[in-house]
């Protein structure tokens, strides 16, 4: 195996670019310097729960660094949590997850297997290493209920309400489950299985990781190295990106709907996208931070140069052209394009008449609470007026534009023409 030409310094240097915390200190660079040394990879890990069918691009944080390794020669190895998803990480959390069904994590698992590629290489050339892909069915759905025990055992309760998210429940009296005890376990002791070098994760994944590290040196290998890397906030600004919350912007969606929700943006996390989602070099970097700081340029022209970026990383450059004409038209000439989505409903469809059904029922919300919080926040409109009231009826007789931030459906009466 070669690896890259790259000193361990210089990787060193280039893998800790955006990143929050590396732990033990210096113990990256001591890593990478054995690796060269035995002429051997590094093996990173990261683990995905496939708790929503979509990738999105708070989960391509972890995948662009994932990326970085795979360049410098190193193997990836990515965890599809279809055993851990089924508890849910309580990471960040303050209450339980909803549990998922076996069927549920198998049908969303189906779907990140193929979109991990939209970032990670699929064929890479030597020296850099195909992707390494793991269930962590594969160990857990073994394991006799003694196992279970004995990795119960590494642990105690004391430790596990250490972690903020759990001492801050029990505080405040919110329920804990005990499934929810075995994750940071289950999560390290995928790391004893794949024998990680390194494992990444977002900076409320510390604990866990931290767990992986005492789970190989009980099982006699060398603890893992870990890294955390910074949260990516939502299309609101406020909340970390997150398909619960509706505030994401997934690398599956149709061009326009990249394109527009980017050009959503509040303007303070623009930095943030650049730095983190839009592979963006050290140069560009500085320009649009000097840009942003110094109101050198319109914010308007920054968010769509990066929108146009984004479409065309997921998509293609001639479809991000496309993409960003189709929102001037709609948008800075306060057009409504004719190729929008009719909608009709089906018999018995919708319950009442109220905006909030008409919402979820056109996917335009993917919840009634969603939608109640798009109504609040101004961004819901019909045929161009500004929705605010919750309670709004609106006439299943009539057809009318129905828009929700960038998104827009044309509703036509059922059984019309």
């Amino acid at each position: 195996m070669t690896l890259t030409t790259l000193s361990p310094e210089r990787q060193h240097e280039l893998l800790l670019r955006n990143t929050e915390e590396v732990l033990p200190h210096g113990a990256l660079l001591e890593r990478l310097r054995e690796a060269a040394g035995q002429g051997r990879p590094l093996r990173v890990k990261q683990g995905f729960d496939p708790t929503a069918p979509d990738i999105h691009l708070g989960h391509t944080v972890g995948l662009r660094k994932l990326r970085q390794f795979q360049g410098l020669g190193h193997q990836v190895v990515l965890i599809v949590g279809d055993y851990t998803g089924l508890v849910g990480d309580p990471s960040g959390r303050s209450k339980a997850r909803p549990l998922l069904s076996a069927e549920e994590a198998e049908s969303n698992a189906a779907t990140y297997l193929e979109q991990f590629y939209k970032v990670l290489e699929r064929d890479p050339r030597p020296p850099r290493l195909p992707v390494e892909v793991h269930r962590n069915g594969e160990w857990f759905a073994r394991m006799s209920f003694a196992e279970v025990i004995r990795l119960a055992a590494r642990s105690t309760v004391a430790r596990m309400l250490e972690r903020d998210d759990f001492s801050e429940r029990f505080k405040s009296a919110q329920p804990i489950g005990l499934h929810e005890l075995l994750y940071p376990l289950m999560q390290g002791f995928d790391s004893v299985m794949v024998r990680a070098d390194v494992e990444l994760g977002a900076t409320e994944q510390k604990f866990n990781l931290l767990v992986g590290r005492q789970l190989q040196e009980d099982a006699g290998q060398p603890p893992q190295i870990v890294m955390t890397l910074p949260v990516l906030p939502g299309t609101d600004g406020v909340q970390r990106m997150s398909k619960t919350l509706g505030n994401y912007i997934g690398v599956s969606e149709p061009p326009s709907e990249i394109f527009g929700k980017t050009m959503s943006l509040p303007d303070h996390v623009m930095a943030a996208y650049w730095q983190l989602v839009a592979d963006a070099d050290e140069a560009e970097l500085a320009e649009v931070r000097k840009a942003l700081e110094e109101g050198s340029a319109n914010p308007m022209t920054l968010k769509k140069r990066l929108a146009h970026r984004l479409v065309a990383m997921y998509h293609d450059p001639k479809t991000a052209d496309r993409a960003q004409a189709g929102f001037e038209r709609q948008f800075s000439r306060r057009e409504v394009p004719e190729d929008i989505p009719d909608w009709r409903p089906r018999p018995g469809q919708l319950k009442s008449f109220g905006i909030k059904d008409f919402l979820v029922a056109t996917g335009l919300a993917p919840s009634g609470s969603a939608a109640w919080r798009a109504v609040d926040q101004g961004a819901v409109s019909v045929d161009g007026a500004k929705v605010t009231d919750r309670n709004l009826k609106l006439d299943p007789r009539a057809t009318f534009v129905l828009r929700v931030g960038r998104r827009l459906v044309r509703v036509r009466p059922a059984g019309g023409s």
